[in-house]
């Protein structure tokens, strides 16, 4: 088929250690602000984020002056690799990990402990109270998340080679794509391109979707063959070596015959690009994310195609696929240097088709910058030759 393609890559372990601190202390103000003595971060992207360890079934515990990773005898080794800047209490394997807990916030003494709710189950919350009686636990929610928010410049740097890696293997879809492919077989074939192309895996399940499928803003592939339509939509993204990720979503046109649904495909798609310019013009720090939804909201309404746009324009990408900021239509978050959002509007015709755009974007300090390059014209996206 092809060759391994080769591709220099950004390793977040071959820089400085003090990144994943300057990110731990950034937490602490909670700290003081809250009345608590210690956070419990028990989401495993948190972990990754505060730490630079990228195993399961660990947890941190932070306080004023001291970080301990929890982990177990499985990660020794991963541990000394990843972070060995950080404290770690590796626990016997006759003891669980809430058990563990228990054991590292009665060895500190803490009384007052924020928990991340959010990435708790009901069964773990009381887990933790038994294996920690003596603790007053206090909600958390988010901390971690908030930060996250903000990209730093390694985190900047992944997200780069994530996109880059996504449109390698895009070229290499377009490359190859045949008329009686199946959206089966392309979604297949997407993850094996971006795996050859340096990535780690894809972002996602690539959606790729033909003709009237399209409509459903996250269909599942089936057995339909590019040639029963006049269009193919594709969305995808990649996970860097950094473990960051991508998103992008192209429409490609499949038939140059003229015929009304080519016609209809042409304007549709011309009125999604006017949107997602309008709303890419609108980032910058500052702005909030339900006006920048608006922006794209608008020019789709004004086409007559209100009705047919049914979810947010478009939300935060790094270590996860959705996360903070959201920019959607009830977002008061306002827009900071370092965010890194895509901006995605689309039109969905149920019986016809859909038309979605998607590029990831960067706020800069005085503006923005679009990141992906993948052309959006239908004419430059035409598959065959």
């Amino acid at each position: 088929m092809f060759g391994l393609i080769a591709t220099r890559h950004f390793d977040p372990h071959n820089t400085r250690m003090d990144y994943h601190a300057k990110r731990r202390d950034r937490l602490l103000p909670a700290l003081l602000t809250e009345g608590i003595d210690a956070l419990l971060i028990t989401g495993g992207h948190n972990v990754t984020y505060l730490t630079g360890f990228t195993g399961d079934s660990s947890f941190v515990v932070l306080t004023a002056d001291r970080v301990l990773l929890l982990s177990d005898p499985r990660y020794v080794g991963q541990l000394g690799d990843e972070c060995p800047e950080v404290e770690t209490h590796v626990r016997a394997m006759t003891r669980k990990l809430h058990e563990a807990v228990g054991d590292v916030l009665t060895g500190l003494g803490v009384r007052r402990v924020g928990c991340e709710s959010s990435a708790l189950t009901l069964a773990e919350a009381e887990a933790l109270r038994e294996a920690a009686p003596t603790v007053d636990w206090r909600p958390a929610a988010d901390r971690v998340e908030n930060l996250r928010a903000v990209k730093d410049d390694i985190e900047i740097a992944s997200i780069r080679e994530a996109i880059a890696i996504a449109e390698r293997a895009f070229a290499v879809f377009r490359g190859l794509l045949m008329p009686d492919d199946t959206e089966k077989e392309l979604a297949d074939a997407m993850d094996h391109y971006v795996r050859r192309c340096g990535g780690v895996g894809c972002s996602f399940p690539p959606i790729v979707a033909v003709g009237e499928r399209a409509a459903l803003p996250h269909c599942p592939p089936t057995g339909r063959r590019v040639s029963e339509s006049d269009l193919l939509l594709v969305d995808w993204g990649a996970v860097s070596p950094g473990l960051y990720r991508s998103d992008l979503t192209r429409v490609l046109p499949t038939h140059r015959k003229a015929s009304s649904m080519n016609d209809r495909l042409r304007s549709i798609h011309a009125l999604v690009l006017r949107a997602q310019e309008a709303a890419i013009r609108a980032v910058r720090p500052g702005a909030v994310g339900k006006d920048v939804d608006a922006a794209a909201r608008s020019v789709i309404a004004d086409g007559g195609h209100g009705d047919h746009f049914g979810h947010g324009l478009g939300h935060g990408v790094g270590l996860q696929i959705h996360e903070a900021p959201a920019v959607r239509p009830l977002s008061e978050t306002v827009l900071e240097p370092g965010m890194v959002i895509t901006i995605e509007p689309g039109i969905y015709l149920p019986g016809w088709g859909g038309v979605r755009i998607e590029d990831d974007v960067l706020v800069t300090p005085d503006g923005h910058e679009v990141l992906t390059r993948v052309p959006k014209d239908l004419e430059s996206l035409w598959p065959f030759g």
